[in-house]
């Protein structure tokens, strides 16, 4: 498959994809500046909106608002007018914490973990936010990462990702409850270490491989892998399917922590890849319901 840039720009921490299917555009962050990077198909045009602050994900409200989730807490991006309204901190009163990578549930409601920014083990928890209020779902994770609902959206998936491992729990769509922790599948070491995550329609996740180079198809029921994409950059944080038909892969990489040397052997780390029409699809994200 022939992989390809979206636009020159390189990030420093590229993550969190999302395809708006309504305007035909990409969506993605880079953390560590606090932007919201978006590239318009119809355009041909390449926009950010600053936070700043550092931002750990965001998602598409129905109203066509982002929600986001940064070093403030949870709150919302006017993509017209790009002020920002945030709304309730849960971890205020742990300034040494950020959250990192989340997503919509299947029912509308936002979920997003935290980590220690010096990557200290346990610190992290995971939220839902819903209606101005948010819940706890998790705690004592380490590095919260890739969340992917199933397809009869019963199952949350979910990798944590110094365990290597992705879990599975019973999700119930009405009440957001979680029950049940499973392992179901368990990466190899070196193949790199599980970071986002997404689901095709044949139910098979998808993983990002930080330090491996490499997305990756597997099958949560068996937890055997079936498929990879080689990149041509080591550090590989995130991915989504988009496009038309959302037979187009768009995958997030990095460039943060590698050396100069590293960094001239991948001179594209950062960058947004695509895979176009990868021989697999996607789904639409879930939006949140505001």
């Amino acid at each position: 498959m022939e992989i390809e840039i979206i636009t020159n720009h390189k990030c420093i921490l590229g993550e969190g994809p999302v395809w708006d299917s309504v305007r035909n555009e990409i969506n993605w962050i880079d953390i560590v500046k606090g932007e919201i990077h978006r590239y318009n198909f119809d355009a041909g045009s390449h926009s950010i909106f600053s936070v700043n602050e550092m931002i750990g994900c965001f998602a598409i409200c129905k109203n066509g608002q982002f929600v986001i989730a940064t070093q403030s807490g949870f709150g919302f991006l006017d993509r017209t007018t790009r002020e920002i309204k945030m709304s309730i901190h849960p971890e205020n009163h742990l300034p040494n914490n950020r959250f990192n990578d989340g997503k919509c549930d299947p029912y509308g409601r936002f979920w997003a973990g935290t980590m220690s920014l010096t990557e200290e083990p346990n610190l992290g928890n995971v939220y839902v936010f819903d209606n101005n209020s948010v819940e706890k779902k998790m705690e004592n994770v380490s590095i919260s990462n890739g969340m992917a609902w199933s397809l009869d959206h019963k199952t949350l998936y979910y990798i944590d990702s110094p365990t290597f491992e992705i879990v599975s729990y019973c999700y119930e769509k009405k009440t957001g409850k979680i029950t049940d922790r499973k392992i179901v599948i368990t990466i190899p070491k070196e193949e790199g270490c599980p970071d986002g995550m997404t689901i095709d329609t044949n139910g098979m996740l998808w993983i990002a491989h930080w330090d491996g180079g490499q997305v990756t198809r597997w099958n949560p029921k068996t937890g055997k892998k079936l498929h990879h994409f080689k990149l041509p950059v080591s550090r590989i944080t995130s991915l989504t399917f988009g496009g038309k038909d959302l037979t187009d892969l768009f995958i997030t990489s990095a460039s943060i922590g590698l050396s100069e040397d590293e960094i001239k052997e991948q001179p594209l780390a950062g960058s947004l890849f695509v895979i176009r029409n990868c021989g697999f699809k996607g789904m639409l994200a879930f939006e949140f319901n505001n």
